[in-house]
């Protein structure tokens, strides 16, 4: 019997040992579970571990693009400031007429304003204004003139050209009767002196031979009429009809266009009446410093119109060395403000439609192109250690990583042209490091 009792407690004991074993496992388990200490907690509540971002090696015709704004303007534009005109009783010249509207086009010899009585015609030719047009004057501008006239149906008769002659007087002449107008006349003071010296030295020529004085004194009044005459002759040279300054303006070629009129009848004459345009309709932009580095005649530049949806194709055909300076005068100089800009001007393939010209259009120029397809990667896919090796990250399938090193190219459109060194291998389809992001799986 005690011997059965003593087994009796040796199960009681065991049974006790494993029920503690299971109630400490049990606590262990639920400690592990839900129970962490500070550097563990700190360590689950920070940002999950980093993926990569990758994006796949290509094979591509690599171009560098500079977008940039422009507008649709002639490759002549000619603001018509009359000057110089004279007005009976000291007042101001005032617009008389207007005989255009924006945006019309013109032939040569057309009125386009009238200022205080007397017209502003235009007339073909390259030169500027910059003097009067009077009888006897030589010149480029005065053989401007005369084939201007001719153009219009009026000889210049045996005139030389570039000499304001009476051929070019009669053409002259027949302009102004075309278009409604007496001529400017020069100052007739010298001719009319003249012509009374031709009559005074005839009376006394006259009056000798009647009386049959000595034959000296005849002699002498010959000579005294014949310088008289050669006197008349040139007074007369250089008198007659006249081109003022002020009346005509010279474009290089017909039909022209108004641009903008910034008068009408009864204002007075500002700084400028009208702005007219002729010659073959370019594209003028603007390049940043950046960008006019890329940027250079004979590349090749899209063009497209928002507005009436157009898209053509140009040559960049110059651009400027040195920036557009801000206007005199305007709030941009007074606030000291850099410089607009470096100007550009786009050659279209063929004419733009006239419904384009004054237009804000977009401009779009191949900078740089490969010219065939070559091994590309994403601009950040690139990275310069400190060995002064450029190299790029590819991740195989396992998400296994390896170094490349490689020499870039061409850059364009986000994209640089790679070539692997020292016998490694990059294909196109390959995936290659351009980024981290935060978050479960790498981006494929």
């Amino acid at each position: 019997m005690g011997e059965s009792s003593a087994l009796s407690r040796r199960r009681r004991l065991l049974s006790g040992l494993t029920a503690g074993s299971v109630l400490v496992a049990g606590v262990a388990l639920w400690t592990s579970a839900y129970v962490k200490s500070p550097a563990q907690a700190a360590a689950d509540a920070g940002p999950p571990a980093p993926d990569v971002l990758t994006a796949p090696v290509e094979r591509r015709v690599l171009s560098d693009t500079v977008v940039t704004r422009g507008s649709v303007s002639a490759s002549q534009t000619v603001d018509i400031i009359p000057s110089g005109i004279a007005v009976e009783g000291g007042l101001k010249p005032v617009v008389t007429k207007v005989m255009v509207r924006s945006g019309q086009t013109f032939p040569g010899g057309r009125v386009l304003v009238e200022v205080s009585g007397r017209p502003v015609f235009a007339l073909r030719g390259s030169l500027p204004v910059y003097r009067d047009l009077k009888p006897g004057a030589h010149g480029d501008d005065v053989r401007q003139l005369q084939l201007a006239l001719r153009d219009l149906g009026h000889s210049t008769g045996a005139d030389s050209l570039g000499t304001f002659g009476p051929g070019t007087k009669r053409a002259v002449v027949a302009l102004y009767e075309k278009i409604g107008y007496e001529p400017v006349t020069t100052d007739n003071s010298a001719t009319d002196s003249a012509r009374t010296e031709v009559k005074r030295a005839r009376r006394e020529l006259d009056r000798l031979e009647e009386k049959r004085a000595d034959p000296g004194d005849v002699r002498y009044a010959r000579e005294d009429l014949a310088d008289a005459e050669s006197a008349l002759a040139k007074a007369e040279a250089v008198s007659g009809p006249m081109v003022p300054a002020s009346e005509v303006v010279f474009l290089s070629g017909f039909p022209a266009r108004v641009d903008s009129l910034n008068s009408k009848v009864g204002d007075p004459v500002g700084e400028k009446i009208a702005t007219v345009s002729a010659g073959k309709l370019v594209i003028k932009g603007s390049l940043s410093l950046q960008d006019k580095g890329l940027v250079h005649p004979g590349q090749k530049a899209e063009v497209l119109s928002e507005v009436t949806g157009d898209e053509l194709t140009g040559t960049v055909a110059t651009v400027a060395d040195a920036p557009t300076a801000p206007d005199a005068g305007t709030d941009a100089q007074e606030a000291g403000q850099t410089p607009e800009g470096y100007a550009v001007t786009v050659t279209p393939r063929s004419a733009l439609p006239v419904r384009l010209a004054g237009q804000d259009v977009r401009l779009t120029v191949e900078a740089a192109s490969s010219g065939r397809k070559v091994l590309v990667v994403p601009v950040s896919a690139i990275s310069a250690g400190a060995d002064s090796h450029t190299t790029v990250t590819v991740v195989d399938r396992s998400g296994a990583r390896r170094r490349i090193e490689v020499r870039p190219g061409t850059s364009g459109d986000g994209y640089t042209m790679v070539t692997p060194v020292g016998g490694e291998r990059l294909r196109a389809g390959d995936r290659v490091v351009v980024g981290v992001q935060h978050g479960a799986g790498a981006a494929q």
